[in-house]
């Protein structure tokens, strides 16, 4: 637990002083007790269970006075709550790699496989939009609650030639913000001759204007996430970590997950000789420049448990929360139970 003012601790040093405001009390109703009444008699009263039940109240209010300073100190804590993301991109490579058979059957069907048991497992009122990317990316599925919609778009996935990972991260946030204005042509789409970027992602998509819009704290939009997994490296299209920058300025995290061998290796797939190796390095950056996660998977049952790792992660995700309300509650409780005490027990308020 963390304090976000820890000044206001210093009030505890009142603490002792009501203490002895109440010893003093009782000293001089002690005294009255002495002058007015038979000493044996007011000793033959104050038994053990007495003696407990005249403190005790006293003690509540003592306490609900030190409850209540901590809150002031506005204390905060990592709880789990459940996730507020209710719309969740699955960004997924399908560049030629993903035929690789080292994976039974092959690669791109344990992604599928992983995707469809991750979709079926996210709470019913959760949209999940699915895009694709190898050369070029697209929109396989806009964002939807239709279960059956989903997973007959991760059915329909197809291979195609080289890797366009910031493509695919730049079009999952065009399709969480359609009415932001990202222009994609200018983003993906490059003409300059040997610029050596990627063609656009969807050439029949009409042009949208920009919109200013002021950035925010990364990490810090908790309606929506991107989920991307690649088993390659960038090989045409914008730069990946500068479209992780694009979703860190608008407050999405974007969760990686590099499917394969970091140290990379060759196959045969379809006639062509492929050199594996995804870019762990950027996908960690991506992660970090998000203030999302990273994650390995080297084989169909490791990315079974990464998928189970973040869907338990969007479900139920710990946050850094304020429990002021708790401590104060807590407070006006004790006081609470304090004066019913003794008003039940003296008939007054003391």
């Amino acid at each position: 637990m963390t304090l976000m003012w820890p000044q206001m601790l210093w009030l505890v040093l009142a603490v002792p002083a009501l203490v002895g405001a109440y010893v003093l009390l009782l000293r001089r109703k002690k005294k009255g007790a002495l002058r007015y009444a038979s000493l044996s008699l007011v000793t033959g009263a104050l038994g053990p269970g007495r003696r407990l039940r005249r403190h005790l109240p006293a003690l509540l209010l003592l306490a609900a006075v030190m409850v209540a300073i901590v809150a002031l100190a506005r204390p905060s804590a990592v709880v789990t709550l459940p996730s507020e993301q209710r719309t969740i991109i699955l960004a997924i490579d399908v560049s030629l790699s993903m035929s690789a058979m080292d994976v039974e059957p092959n690669r791109l069907a344990a992604a599928q496989a992983a995707a469809k048991r991750f979709i079926r497992e996210q709470p019913p009122d959760v949209r999940i939009g699915i895009v694709s990317f190898a050369g070029t990316a697209s929109v396989v599925q806009p964002p939807t609650e239709n279960r059956e919609d989903l997973i007959a778009a991760v059915d329909r996935l197809q291979l195609d030639r080289h890797t366009a990972i910031g493509s695919g991260i730049i079009l999952s946030l065009a399709t969480l913000f359609p009415d932001a204005g990202i222009n994609l042509e200018s983003i993906i789409f490059d003409d300059t001759p040997g610029s050596g970027r990627g063609v656009p992602i969807d050439r029949g998509m009409p042009k949208a204007e920009k919109k200013p819009f002021q950035p925010v704290t990364p990490g810090s939009y908790s309606s929506a996430a991107i989920m991307l997994l690649t088993d390659g490296r960038r090989t045409t299209g914008p730069d990946p970590v500068e479209a992780a920058q694009m979703a860190a300025d608008r407050g999405v995290r974007v969760f990686t997950v590099g499917f394969g061998t970091p140290e990379g290796t060759s196959v045969s797939s379809e006639g062509w000789t492929l050199y594996m190796r995804f870019d762990e390095e950027t996908l960690k950056a991506i992660a970090d420049i998000t203030r999302a996660q990273y994650f390995h998977a080297g084989s169909a049952e490791d990315l079974r448990k990464v998928y189970q790792a973040l869907n338990a992660r969007f479900v139920l995700e710990k946050k850094e929360t304020e429990i002021t309300a708790l401590f104060a509650a807590g407070a006006a409780a004790l006081t609470l139970a304090s004066g019913l005490l003794s008003l039940s027990w003296f008939h007054r308020l003391a």
